[in-house]
C-alpha cells in the first residue's frame, strides 16, 4: 500500500466512518426512518467521494487543472461524482441531525459546486478538446 492510497482512500474513509458513526449514534432517541435514510445516504456519499478520489489519483486537485481526462469508474457516467457524492453525504447528515444549519450548508454548497464544475469544464475542454466534448455528451453533470 503506497502513501497516496493512505491519504486519498484509507484515512478519509476511516475519518468519514468515525464522523458518520458519531453523528448517527450521538442521538439518545430511537432512530426513525429519516435517520436510517440519512445513514444510508451518508454512507453512499462517503463511498462515492472515496471512490472518486481514488479513481482520480494524481489528477485530483482543489483548483481546476488538466492533468488527465479520467473517464473510468463513476466518471464513466458522472462528470463530477465528488461533488454529487459530497452533496449526498451532507444531505444524509442533515437527515440524521435534523439541523437547519446543515440544510443551509447544502444550499450554499450546491451553487459553489456548480461554479467549480463549470470552471473545470473550461479547463478540461481547452486541454482535451473533442475528447472532452464527447465524454461530456455521454455523462451527467
Amino acid at each position: 500500500m503506497n502513501s497516496g492510497n493512505v491519504t486519498r482512500v484509507w484515512l478519509p474513509l476511516a475519518l468519514g466512518l468515525v464522523f458518520i458513526s458519531l453523528v448517527f449514534f450521538s442521538s439518545a432517541s430511537p432512530h426513525g426512518v429519516g435517520d436510517s435514510l440519512g445513514l444510508v445516504l451518508s454512507l453512499i456519499g462517503l463511498a462515492g467521494v472515496i471512490h472518486s478520489r481514488y479513481t482520480l489519483g494524481k489528477s485530483f486537485s482543489v483548483r481546476a487543472k488538466a492533468v488527465s481526462l479520467v473517464t473510468t469508474g463513476l466518471y464513466s457516467r458522472i462528470r463530477n461524482p465528488v461533488y454529487i457524492s459530497g452533496i449526498l453525504l451532507a444531505a444524509g447528515v442533515f437527515l440524521i441531525l435534523h439541523q437547519s444549519a446543515v440544510v443551509a450548508l447544502v444550499v450554499v454548497i450546491i451553487p459553489i459546486q456548480i461554479i467549480r464544475a463549470r470552471r473545470e469544464a473550461v479547463v478540461l475542454e481547452a486541454r482535451f478538446g473533442e475528447e472532452y466534448r464527447v465524454w461530456r455528451r455521454n455523462t451527467w453533470f
